[in-house]
Parts: structure tokens; sequence; C-alpha cells
């Protein structure tokens, strides 16, 4: 590989790494070629982008970002290195590994390292954290069903006080005759 062509794929990267707010590093080394296939025809049709790169490429890409990501240096960038690029959701690359993981009854591909928001996650262990994420919308989902609640139950006991009153009313004038 040329230095123009070096220079070009850094630049490609780091451009894709600056778009993208959550992306995976990922071992896949060992699977066999039919396995591999599999694996990057679940991360398609998860809307999952899955390239494989060399290590000291993806380290120049990221030292070109603002974010410091020095610690995968030393532990996440050796070795077979794929970059899993997420989009939308943060936690559907984690999901993905689990998926392919339980169907082939493999180990593989590992989890070296995820960067969620710029949050860096380093090591396999937090493949089940990573993919019990919630994504913004589902949040922000959330925030806004917990706080229309009270204004519900206000407006419900409202509504059945009323219904009551009335019902009241109607008993009352109803012994009176």
């Amino acid at each position: 590989m040329t230095r123009e062509e070096k220079t070009t794929i850094i630049a490609e990267l780091s451009e894709k790494l600056k778009d993208n707010n959550y992306f995976y590093i990922a071992d896949a080394s060992g699977l066999t070629v039919a396995e591999i296939n599999d694996f990057r025809r679940k991360c398609f049709e998860k809307g999952i982008e899955y390239r494989v790169y060399k290590n000291t490429l993806i380290q120049k890409a990221l030292e070109t970002l603002d974010t410091d990501y020095a610690p995968f240096n030393d532990t996440v960038l050796k070795g077979a290195s794929g970059i899993l690029f997420a989009g939308e959701n943060g936690n559907t690359p984690a999901k993905v590994i689990k998926e392919f993981r339980k169907s082939g009854n493999s180990a593989k591909p590992i989890l070296k390292g995820a960067s969620i928001d710029t949050d860096l996650f380093i090591g396999d262990e937090h493949l089940d954290t990573l993919s019990k994420l919630k994504s913004k919308a589902e949040l922000i989902g959330e925030v806004i069903g917990l706080l229309q609640s009270p204004a519900k139950n206000v407006v419900s006991a409202l509504q059945s006080g009323s219904q009551t009153l009335a019902g009241l009313l109607k008993t009352l004038s109803e012994r009176e005759v």
C-alpha cells in the first residue's frame, strides 16, 4: 500500500469516525469465511457497516479527532481489528454481536472497545451493558411519559370526581322524592 493510499484511507476513516457518534472495534479473527460473511450480512440487515482496517490506520485516524482515544492504543488496537459503525442506535452493534454468538455457538467476534458519544468502553465484559443502552429517542420518550404521568393522574382524578359528584347529587335528589 502506498503512502497516498494510506493517507486517503486515514482521511476517509477519520471522516467516518467524526460522523458517527457510536463505533465498536471488534476482533473476528478465527472465524471461517462463511461465518464472517454471515456476520457481515447480519450487520448489513441492521444498518451497521463493518470494515476491517489495520490498527496503525485506525490509530492515526483516531488521533485526528478531538476526543482522547489514547486508552485504545495499548489494549484495543492489538491483533485483528474491525470497526462497526452503528449509525443512529448505539446499542445495535452490541446486540448483533450477542445475537451472532448465540446463533453460531462461538465466542467471536470479541468486543475490544467501543466509543459511545465519546465515552470509552474497553473489553468484552461491557458487551451486556452496551446492548442494554437505550437510544436518545427512547430516553426522551421515557422522560416525556414520566412528565405526562402526573398530569394524566390529576385529569383522571378530576374526571372521576365529577362523575362521583354527579352520581351523589342524583342519589340525593332521588331520596328526597
